[in-house]
């Protein structure tokens, strides 16, 4: 099992502010990881939150599974220490996904928390990192 895990506002893509986040709506989104896990013969599951403990909760079944995630952590990722030490007890690996880069937006956006405990991070390819984070995740399943 892979788990996609998206943090808050994800699931207003399409309609929050398409010129950084694009038209794909989060239907798509979750279609465009269900395809992709299907043709790379991966088990995934996606799911979104906006409430901290939700998130914490997903990360310690994750955890407990040995699961492999790809976490969008939206704005969690740069002041959210929970979610940071959550996404740190995974024994399998995390790969943090975010559709804009974080890196030429507002000052305060240009560090993560999460990435010092991730495997990797993808940032600024649009959804279409999702598809490279779980492309990534297949070559170690099986």
């Amino acid at each position: 099992m892979i788990y996609v895990l998206n943090g808050p506002n994800l699931g207003r893509l399409g309609t929050r502010q398409p010129e950084i986040y694009g038209s794909t709506t989060y239907a798509d989104l979750v279609d465009l990881c269900l395809v992709t896990g299907k043709r790379l013969g991966l088990e995934v599951e996606v799911r979104q939150t906006d409430a901290e403990f939700e998130m914490i909760k997903w990360l310690h079944r994750a955890a407990d599974e040995g699961a492999d995630v790809v976490l969008n952590p939206a704005a969690w990722s740069h002041y959210n220490i929970a979610i940071r030490d959550a996404a740190a007890l995974l024994r399998g690996r995390l790969v943090e996904v975010h559709i804009s880069n974080i890196h030429s937006r507002e000052e305060f956006r240009h560090h993560s928390v999460i990435s010092a405990v991730a495997t990797g991070v993808v940032a600024g390819l649009g959804v279409d990192g999702y598809r490279l984070a779980l492309e990534h995740l297949a070559r170690f399943v099986g």
